[in-house]
Formats: C-alpha cells, structure tokens, sequence
C-alpha cells in the first residue's frame, strides 16, 4: 500500500463574505483545502507529491502532521521552495504552532490574527488533528474593526468604564457609570491635599519642592500606568503564577530603577543648575527615583491582584493603581523632604 506522504482535504463548505456573524464557530467559515505533508519526507518528495495534486488557490503554510495525523509543524511555502532537494521537512518546519482551537468563535479567530500576524491560522480539535485553515482575507474587515473597538475600549477600561457601555447610555446612566471612578480620583486627590497640608512646614522650608510637586507626580503615575499596561495585555494570555510574579516583577522593578536614575538625575540637574539648591535637588531625585520603583509593582500587582480575584483588571487597575501612586508619591516626596532640608 502506498504511503500517505500528502494529503488534501476538499473543500466542503463555502466562506461567508467577511467572515460571518463575530460570534458564528470559527470552524464554520475555515477552508478545507489545506495541504498538509510528513516530517520523514525530503523536499523532493514533498515536492512530487505537491505536483501530483490540485492545490487550493490559497496556500501559504504546509502543514506537517505525525503518525497519528496531529498537527506538530507548520512550513510556509518561500521556506520550502528554498531549502535544497535533500533536505528534510521536520528540519525545516516549524515546531511551535499558533493553532486556533475548532471551539472558538469568529471574533476569537480575529484576535487571534490580531495578537500574532500571521497570514493564515490552522483549526484544530481537541487532540489536535487539522479540521481546517482560516486566512487573513477572510477577517480584513473584521479585524480593522475589531482592533479599532479594543483600541477604544481598552483606553476607557483603564480609567473605568466600557466605551460599549456608554453607546448604549442615556445621560443619568452614563453618570452612573462615570461618576464612581471619578469619585475614587476625587478621594485619592483629596488625601493627597491633606498629606500635602501636613508637611506646610517643610513646604515653608523648601519652596522649591512645590515647584516640582506636578512633575514628580507626572512621572509617577506614567510609569504606574505603563507597567499596568504591560501586565494587562500579559495577563491577556498567560495563567499568573507565583514565579511570573517574581520574574516579572523582577524585570519591571530593575527597568524602574534605570527610569528612576535616568528621571532623577536629569531633574536633579535642572534644579541644581536653574536654582543652585544641591540639597533640594538630591532630594527631589531620590523622591523620583523612589516613586518610581513603588509605581511600577503598584502597576504590576495591582492588575494581577484583580485577576487572581476573577475580577476584570481593566475595569478596575486604572483608578486604583494612579491613587496608590499619587498617595506613596506625596508620602515619600515629603518624607524625605522633611528628614533632609
């Protein structure tokens, strides 16, 4: 009997145009005529076998398939008509593959495509085994809008609020939505106006720390904000562990500590160099660089935190992650004011 290096499926259900309903099964709309080969194959093997056949108009990846006819590669087509004659399949396929399971909907195939940028994405069952093909063309459109939505939504998650909540607001609802997180800003900002108040004395002292109070806090919050940022879009894919914790944390704590000297030292320069205050100006860069490091783990745990709770980190992280770094910001600008000036 002859061995089965290549096989094509037909066929067998016809595209919608513009991919379908978002929330239609993926495997619904997926191509059936993908071509798949073997990893014990050489390139003239492949070859021969592609030759033998009627291709699909659309093929851009091959994919490669073990003996029990699960999908363990994937080899796009400039690489195979590249490699020499002699060369074999498994050492030229791609053994990590981006493989949207047969359960997902249409919208979950276009993030898919989205996160990883990929021209065409395989369907799989659940052991695995290649049930169909998706391309890009088929979610252009879907795709643009839905990248354009999360762009949108996810501006508005991270101050509180879904912008899809909003469209469907009237004017006492979309308060309703609004006002809450506005209101934590209120309270945050208000407590920091009392820590401020309690240190008028060293404010009567170093004038200049008031001068500097907006710009410490700026830099604070930005990077509060980009750290939350990065977990959330983490957080996206991965199931939070303990050692991520630490190994992200560690990474994000050692990239503050370089944005805290870099920010420090150049704002400790202006203040030397525009005011001549050496004292205040150390001062007011250790404040920052101090700032700095307690906004990025604020900017990490405080996303992982909601997620490990199963609440939506993007709702939430925003508004909490800014009061705790505006509220240990004033703590250690005045703090450190006090003890040295």
């Amino acid at each position: 009997m002859r061995t089965r290096w290549f096989r094509r499926r037909e066929k067998t259900t016809e595209p919608k145009e513009g991919g379908g309903h978002p929330h239609d099964p993926v495997v619904r709309h997926a191509r059936r005529d993908f071509a798949t080969l073997r990893r014990g194959m050489t390139v003239a093997q492949a070859m021969d076998a592609i030759r033998s056949q009627v291709l699909g108009e659309r093929i851009v990846y091959f994919y490669i398939l073990n003996a029990e006819d699960r999908l363990t590669g994937v080899l796009p087509v400039r690489r195979l008509l590249t490699a020499p004659l002699d060369a074999l399949i498994g050492d030229l396929a791609f053994d990590r593959v981006v493989a949207i399971p047969d359960t997902a909907t249409v919208m979950d195939a276009c993030e898919y495509f989205h996160t990883h940028r990929y021209l065409a994405l395989p369907v799989v069952d659940a052991e695995q085994r290649l049930v169909g093909v998706v391309d890009i063309d088929l979610f252009t459109h879907e795709i643009e809008d839905i990248a354009a939505r999360a762009q949108v939504d996810e501006a508005f998650e991270a101050i509180g609020f879904r912008i899809s909540q909003l469209r469907r607001a009237g004017a006492p609802a979309a308060f309703a939505i609004r006002f809450p997180w506005l209101l934590a800003t209120i309270i945050s900002g208000t407590l920091c106006a009392w820590l401020a108040s309690a240190f008028a004395d060293t404010l009567a002292r170093a004038l200049i720390l008031a001068f500097f109070l907006t710009l410490v806090l700026a830099l604070a919050e930005s990077v509060s904000i980009q750290s939350m940022t990065i977990a959330i879009q983490s957080l996206r894919f991965i199931r939070p562990t303990w050692r991520w914790y630490v190994t992200t944390a560690s990474r994000e704590l050692a990239t503050a500590v370089l944005l805290g000297l870099g920010c420090g030292g150049a704002v400790a320069g202006i203040v030397w160099a525009g005011w001549g205050a050496s004292a205040q100006a150390l001062v007011i860069g250790a404040s920052i660089g101090l700032s700095l490091a307690a906004a990025c783990l604020y900017g990490l745990s405080v996303p992982s935190l909601l997620h490990s709770l199963r609440l939506d980190p993007k709702i939430a992280a925003g508004p909490l992650t800014l009061a705790m770094a505006d509220i240990t910001t004033i703590l250690v600008y005045f703090t450190l004011g006090t003890a040295f000036l």
